[in-house]
C-alpha cells in the first residue's frame, strides 16, 4: 500500500513542470496553461472572454502575457497557451501594458455603455477612445455562444460572417426554436450590464472609478510592485531615486 502510494507521488512529480513567472521558479501540472499557474501562485491577469466553467477561448486578448527572452520574445493569451518546461513568462511589461490599453480601447469603441468595460478602462488608465464609437453594443467575446452550448445545451446561438461583418445571432436570424429563454446569455454578456450613468453618457470614457497609474513604468521595462493596486503609490520609484541623488553627491564630495 505505502508502495503504491509513493509511486503515484513519484508519477505526480514527474508530471509537475517548472517554468518562470516574473523571475519566480513556478510549478505548474501538466496540462495547465499560463493563466491557471498565475493564478495559482496569485498572480492578477485580466479576463474578459475567460469563464471557468466554459471551454477557452482567448478572443478578447485581455490576458496577454509576454513569453521567451528579448529580442524573440512574443505576445500570447495566457488563458490558450499550455505551459512548458523553462517557459519565461513576464505578465506586466510595458509591451503588455500598452497591448492591453490598446484592446480596451477597441472594445470601448464597440460597447462604451458597458459598465464592465468602463471598470476595465478605469483600472488600466485608458482615457481616451482614438476609434470611432460604433455602439455595437457586443465585443464578440463568445461567452454567451459557449455558455448557451455548453452550459444551457441549447446551441440557439451561433457566430456569423467574417471580418468586420461578424456577428452573434440566431439561424437565419429568426427566433430559434431551441431556445428555452433561460436568460443565460445575458447573465453573462459583460456588454448588459449598463454603466453608472446609463446609455446616454456624454463622454466613451467615464473614468469615475481611475485610479492612480502606477510610476514604475516611467523607470523599468515592467511594474515592479508585487503589491500591484495596493502599491501604485511610486514609492519604490521614488525611493531609488533618493538613493542615487545620494551617492552622485557621495561621489562628487569624494
Amino acid at each position: 500500500m505505502r508502495l503504491a502510494t509513493l509511486m503515484r507521488l513519484k508519477s505526480s512529480e514527474e508530471k509537475m513542470i517548472t517554468l518562470y513567472i516574473n523571475g519566480l521558479e513556478a510549478k505548474a501540472e501538466e496540462g495547465q496553461t499560463i493563466l491557471d499557474a498565475a493564478r495559482f501562485y496569485g498572480l492578477e491577469i485580466p479576463t474578459l472572454c475567460y469563464h471557468e466553467g466554459l471551454s477557452r477561448f482567448g478572443g478578447c486578448r485581455l490576458c496577454l502575457v509576454e513569453i521567451g527572452q528579448e529580442p524573440k520574445s512574443k505576445l500570447v493569451s495566457s488563458c490558450t497557451y499550455p505551459v512548458e518546461e523553462g517557459l519565461v513568462v513576464r505578465t506586466d511589461t510595458r509591451r503588455v501594458i500598452e497591448t492591453r490599453k490598446m484592446m480596451i480601447e477597441l472594445m470601448l469603441s464597440l460597447a462604451p455603455n458597458s459598465k464592465i468595460i468602463q471598470d476595465l478602462a478605469s483600472k488600466f488608465g485608458v482615457k481616451q477612445v482614438r476609434f470611432k464609437i460604433r455602439n455595437e453594443e457586443c465585443i464578440l467575446c463568445g461567452l454567451c455562444v459557449r455558455m448557451c452550448a455548453e452550459q444551457m445545451d441549447g446551441r440557439a446561438i451561433g457566430f456569423q460572417k467574417r471580418g468586420h461583418r461578424r456577428k452573434i445571432s440566431t439561424p437565419f436570424d429568426i427566433r430559434s426554436e431551441e431556445c428555452r429563454l433561460c436568460g443565460g446569455c445575458i447573465y453573462i454578456c459583460p456588454a448588459c450590464q449598463l454603466r453608472c450613468q446609463g446609455p446616454q453618457a456624454e463622454t466613451a470614457v467615464c473614468n469615475a472609478c481611475l485610479t492612480m497609474d502606477p510610476t514604475c513604468l516611467d523607470h523599468y521595462d515592467e511594474l515592479q510592485c508585487w503589491m500591484y493596486d495596493v502599491g501604485r503609490c511610486g514609492t519604490c520609484v521614488r525611493e531609488k531615486s533618493e538613493k542615487s541623488e545620494k551617492k552622485e553627491q557621495t561621489r562628487a564630495s569624494k
